[in-house]
């Protein structure tokens, strides 16, 4: 086709005879043109690129239709665009040169076999450099509400004079249809692609609000500009991620997010409010929601999780809650009923102490302004309204009242009622809080305060004492009248400490009164103020002696004030001085009658000594003469028969004295014991075996009518005694029960473990600690109390004359006391007597018994052996060396202490030292070994004695290298001890 050049003033398409040039016709059968051109834009293809979809129909359509040219044409307000063409080479062309526009008018499209021989395309202009064509076939592209958009049209440079045959026309109505359909589809796309834009536009202008996609498993598929800004995560760090990476690891660990998802299947949905994390590691509180996403089956495909960071409203939530529980337990805590009127809805509400204080039950209480009211007494009512009323109309913030409240049972109490008005931004009041405080108890404090003053007052005055209050910092003294007069100043004048109370003071009490003044205003004493003087009156120049009794009061520790009273004590002064005359006078007579009365019992304690020792020497002179009458009678009758050469008879009267001598030895041992200087050989001991070895002695001894029982405790303790001495005082017991039954009865040998506290202790006079006692009970005549308080007594027995020495509990209690026990009697006349020796428990084994050796022979002394005697009874050496002269022992003899030494001091050969204790000379028995023991360390002694003293032996301990025999004793035994000490190591 040659390319046509229209003229200008053909211009204008569809002209018709009768019709003006214009634009599309703006109506239509069955659509308007603004319509068509409102849903052409929202198709958005005017303008665009070439598209493969669009440009592959028109290719096919120029082929199946054997056109040189096709294209799909769209007819806009003002333009004419090709979306798509083949052979045309251009997209836009003239509006004016547009055939589509008479086809948009022709339901089902529009053929023209020959252009030229059609007047309505007769006169339309071809743009430059075109043929004119002479075929047209078009076929519209509808909506699917049958607006024309625009055509898919063919043309040739020649005409068709048949036009299009019926396939052509399918095939070109076919291709429109598949054209419309890809617009459709673009049109979709793009508002899909719009619509996601302005979602994803939506999503990220909630920069506050996380919007978060995940899939059924927890892990991220969406993650909005809110998620980074509230979470810290980039999206292209989340997405695939899982949602746990934003929970607390306490969350984490309790598998909150697998349960807010399985809640959220469950129900729809799941809200909560927690913790959660951000990137940076801070947390914050969240407010969140989770909802699941279905697909048009309904099919769970995921979830979308909504957070909020609420930290600042949960905070504020956490201190409001803690402000209501701080006015929760302070309004608890008060005793003020705390009350909340609500003035628009009218409602007062009350704490708990409306019923605690005033007893009105919660169930009892309306909660109105009006209900209020009526609990107030009918004579204050008015008032209270009014003055509420007015506070609340002025705009005053506060109100307070007192008036009378009545309580549940009727009566009322004095109340302080205050309240605080809350108002609005304009002004107006909304709320009242307030709080009544019951006075009831303060109001009748009061008035027993004013009751107390005024009694205090009255008693002052009835007891004449004054009272002072010195206020320190401006040095202002308040004076009583009373306290006045005893400084003699006249009522109403003025006083201060500098110009009365110092001057008014004796000159020789005003220092030592001004410097307690000082220490009561230390704050670092007590505040105690308490001082007598002398006041010289201030008028009448009288010395008045006054008690003055204060305490100082404090305030950011500096003294403020010192308040007291004051007493005049002239009275009392006076009646001091007479006391302490009296009192002289008094205590100068007690000190000679005391000199007098310990002048008597000096003399009185003179008169018991030697009553004491006149009956201790009595008893001891009765018994020795009997003893010695025996000895003295059977030695003259032994001599006498030797003269007569009666030798039969001399071994007779030689037993008869010794037995004499052995009761002797009996005798003194006793008074030893009593003594207490006996010397004990103390071993470990078991006081059971002890009783058992001597149980048939003791029942030979109390004979047939007496049944005698032993008592032994299990796992009785071991004690430290002398088991010979103890054996004595077992026996002493014995034979004492046994007396005490003539008729017979019941004798009983008990041990025990005893373990004595502080109280028991205390009563039994011994230390706190662990004994064994040995007891002794018979069912005799019993004693009286008074017996057994002179039990002990020396001499003292309730024996017919000649039946008892009177010495033998005596011996069991020296042996005792000096054991480290003690010795107790329980008795009661008629029901028996119980003595029980107290022993102290020895910490370790007893000892096995031994069998008692008979005394050996001695063997004879080896040569040279030298024996040192020293005694001042020239017998007893006699006897001792004659002993030692039978055994061949050289003897050596001193009759006092310095005697010896001078012989141990010298180089003579001594192999034994065989002493008495006491000697006279100025030196007894244990200092001559003291000192001969410096030269000869290794010295053997022997003590013979018939008295050892407690110095001498130690306290009944003799030191290693020691030993000891009591007088008398049997010259074999001493021979063999002599032969024993000398033979040993």
């Amino acid at each position: 086709m040659a390319p046509l050049a229209p003229s200008p003033a053909k211009a204008g398409p569809h002209r018709q005879d009768g019709e003006e040039a214009s634009t599309p016709a703006r109506s239509h059968p069955g659509w308007a043109e603004a319509e068509r051109l409102a849903v052409l834009e929202r198709y958005l293809a005017l303008g665009t690129g070439p598209e493969p979809a669009f440009d592959g129909i028109v290719q096919l359509a120029a082929e199946l239709l054997e056109a040189p040219i096709a294209a799909i044409s769209l007819i806009g307000a003002d333009r004419h665009w090709l979306m798509a063409e083949a052979g045309l080479g251009q997209r836009e062309w003239p509006l004016d040169h547009a055939f589509c526009l008479q086809a948009l008018r022709q339901p089902g499209g529009l053929v023209v076999p020959d252009i030229a021989a059609d007047a309505r395309f007769a006169a339309l202009p071809m743009p430059e450099g075109h043929c004119r064509p002479r075929f047209y076939a078009a076929a519209l592209l509808e909506t699917s509400g049958g607006l024309p958009l625009g055509t898919l049209c063919v043309l040739d440079g020649s005409p068709r004079p048949e036009g299009l045959t019926p396939r052509q026309r399918r095939v070109l109505g076919g291709l429109a249809r598949q054209a419309m359909g890809e617009l459709e589809l673009r049109c979709l796309r793009a508002g899909q692609e719009a619509a996601a834009l302005r979602h994803r536009q939506i999503l990220d202008s909630a920069t506050d609000l996380a919007i978060i996609g995940t899939d059924l498993e927890g892990r991220v598929t969406g993650w909005n500009a809110g998620a980074e800004a509230l979470l810290g995560w980039r999206a292209a760090e989340m997405l695939g991620q899982t949602a746990h990476r934003f929970f607390t690891p306490e969350d984490r660990a309790a598998r909150q997010p697998e349960e807010e998802m399985r809640l959220a299947l469950e129900a729809g949905g799941s809200a909560d409010e927690r913790w959660h994390l951000r990137a940076d590691g801070s947390t914050f509180w969240a407010s969140g929601s989770m909802r699941v996403l279905r697909d048009e089956a309904g099919t769970a495909t995921g979830f979308v999780k909504l957070l909020r960071d609420q930290t600042e409203r949960h905070k504020a939530h956490e201190a409001l809650q803690a402000s209501n529980e701080r006015y929760r337990l302070i309004a608890r805590a008060t005793a003020d009923a705390v009350w909340d009127w609500d003035l628009a809805r009218n409602r007062v509400e009350w704490t708990e102490a409306l019923e605690a204080t005033y007893g009105h039950r919660p169930d009892t209480v309306e909660p109105s302004h009006a209900w209020w009211l009526a609990q107030i007494h009918p004579d204050d009512r008015a008032g209270v309204e009014r003055s509420l009323r007015a506070a609340i109309a002025q705009g005053e913030s506060h109100w307070a009242r007192e008036h009378r409240f009545r309580r549940a049972d009727g009566s009322h109490a004095t109340v302080l009622n205050r309240g605080f008005l809350l108002r609005d931004a304009e002004g107006r009041a909304t709320r009242v809080l307030g709080a009544m405080l019951d006075l009831s108890g303060l109001r009748q404090a009061e008035a027993a305060l004013r009751r107390s003053e005024d009694r205090l007052r009255l008693a002052l005055a009835a007891a004449r004492i004054g009272t002072f209050d010195y206020h320190v910092p401006d040095s202002r003294l308040s004076w009583d009248n009373r306290c006045r007069e005893l400084f003699g100043v006249a009522p109403g004048q003025s006083v201060s400490y500098e110009e009365t109370f110092l001057p008014c003071l004796h000159p020789e009490d005003r220092e030592a009164a001004h410097a307690a003044v000082l220490r009561a205003l230390d704050p670092n004493g007590t505040g105690g103020f308490s001082i007598e003087y002398r006041t010289i009156g201030h008028s009448d120049g009288v010395e008045r002696w006054v008690a003055a009794n204060g305490q100082a009061f404090f305030e950011g520790g500096v003294a403020t004030r010192l308040t007291g009273t004051v007493l005049d004590i002239g009275a009392r002064k006076l009646a001091e001085a007479r006391q302490r005359e009296l009192n002289a006078r008094l205590e100068a007579l007690v000190e000679a009658r005391t000199r007098a009365l310990r002048k008597s019992e000096e003399q009185l304690r003179q008169s018991q000594k030697m009553e004491a020792v006149g009956q201790l020497t009595g008893g001891i002179a009765h018994d020795f003469n009997n003893l010695l009458a025996g000895i003295s009678g059977n030695l003259e009758l032994l001599a006498a028969r030797t003269a007569q050469g009666r030798y039969r008879e001399v071994e007779r009267y030689a037993n008869a004295a010794q037995g004499a001598a052995r009761r002797a030895a009996a005798l003194t041992h006793r008074l030893l014991a009593f003594s207490r200087r006996q010397t004990l050989d103390p071993r470990p001991t078991d006081a059971n075996r002890l009783v058992v070895g001597m149980e048939e002695l003791v029942r030979r001894t109390v004979g047939p009518a007496i049944t005698l029982e032993v008592v032994q405790a299990g796992g009785l303790w071991p004690t430290l005694v002398d088991p010979h001495q103890l054996e004595n005082a077992l026996l002493n017991l014995c034979i004492n029960a046994r007396d005490a039954m003539p008729g017979g009865g019941q004798l009983t040998i008990e041990t025990a473990n005893r373990w004595l506290d502080n109280r028991t202790a205390q009563e039994q006079d011994l230390p706190p600690g662990q004994y064994i006692s040995l007891c002794v009970s018979d069912t005799g005549t019993g004693m009286t109390p008074e017996v057994v308080a002179k039990a002990f007594d020396p001499f003292f027995t309730t024996k017919p004359l000649g039946q008892g020495t009177g010495l033998g509990l005596s011996m069991v209690y020296g042996f005792a006391r000096q054991s480290g026990g003690q010795v107790r009697i329980y008795s009661e006349p008629g029901d028996g007597t119980t003595v029980c020796l107290y022993l102290p428990r020895h910490l370790g084994e007893a000892e096995p018994p031994e069998p008692a050796p008979a005394v050996p022979e001695a063997p004879p002394a080896r040569q040279g052996e030298t024996v040192l005697v020293v005694d001042d009874e020239p017998t007893v050496r006699m006897l001792v060396t004659e002993v030692l002269e039978e055994l061949g022992y050289a003897a050596l003899e001193a009759a006092d202490g310095p005697a010896g030494l001078r012989l141990l001091q010298s180089g003579a050969r001594i192999d034994l030292l065989v002493t008495d204790v006491g000697l006279p000379g100025g030196m007894n028995g244990r200092q001559m070994v003291d000192a001969a023991r410096e030269a000869r360390p290794d010295l053997k002694v022997l003590f013979i004695t018939g008295y050892a003293e407690n110095a001498v032996v130690g306290n009944g301990r003799l030191e290693p290298g020691m030993h000891v025999m009591t007088k008398p004793f049997a010259l074999e035994a001493l021979a063999a001890r002599i032969t024993e000490l000398i033979a040993a190591d």
